[in-house]
């Protein structure tokens, strides 16, 4: 396929400016060019500086182009050495296999059929709403809102939920340590000992619904 300069022009500006790139031909002659792109989500930087604070290193593993990368990563305060372009579904795969085995715990955000196998790999997966069905049923966690801060909701929701399990454990384990024996030796009578047990239920149930 031939091209002028003005069709090669606007598929360089297309790549540089993270559009994807389609050209129309006539008789193997380049005769006009169509680009498409996705825009940015206006709190991406916001999220990834939420992750940085938190101590959770960023990555960027797309099928994309290298230049396309390099924009959104620029854009969005990812570091130029976590960006990995033109990345096929194996290419994902391999790089979760290989954060994992250096002892990382990941977890990966996508939304794509070329995501699932990463998504399955990874220890914690997210799956955007939006994304496609495969994606979904793939994932831990679907995000139901499109903005990228539900990923930090998401992440404060599961150790806010997890501190709340081991404070229920916890208060369930002194009271079967501590009521037990006494009503088992005849220190408290069946009655009290019956409603120390629904109080226990009460308390834990009560903490349970200060997530919501």
């Amino acid at each position: 396929m031939a091209f002028d300069s003005q069709i090669a022009a606007a598929v360089a500006d297309a790549h540089t400016h993270s559009r994807a790139i389609a050209v129309l031909a006539w008789d193997g002659v380049a005769i006009a060019t169509f680009a498409a792109s996705d825009s940015i989500k206006a709190d991406a930087a916001q999220t990834i500086t939420e992750l940085q604070v938190r101590g959770i290193e960023s990555w960027l593993v797309t099928g994309d182009n290298a230049e396309s990368a390099a924009v959104v990563a620029s854009s969005v305060g990812i570091k130029p050495e976590n960006v990995i372009a033109a990345a096929s579904p194996e290419d994902k795969l391999a790089k979760i296999s290989a954060l994992q085995s250096a002892g990382k715990k990941v977890a990966m955000i996508g939304d794509g059929v070329n995501d699932a196998a990463a998504l399955a790999q990874s220890n914690l997966s997210l799956a955007m709403g939006t994304g496609t069905d495969t994606a979904i049923s793939t994932a831990d966690i679907t995000l139901m809102r499109p903005q990228l801060m539900a990923v930090i909701d998401a992440l404060n929701l599961a150790k806010t939920t997890l501190k709340t399990i081991k404070v229920n454990l916890g208060w369930a384990f002194a009271y079967n340590a501590i009521g037990i024996p006494i009503a088992a030796l005849g220190f408290m009578s069946p009655m009290y000992a019956a409603a120390a047990m629904a109080l226990s239920s009460l308390l834990v149930v009560t903490n349970s619904l200060r997530i919501r």
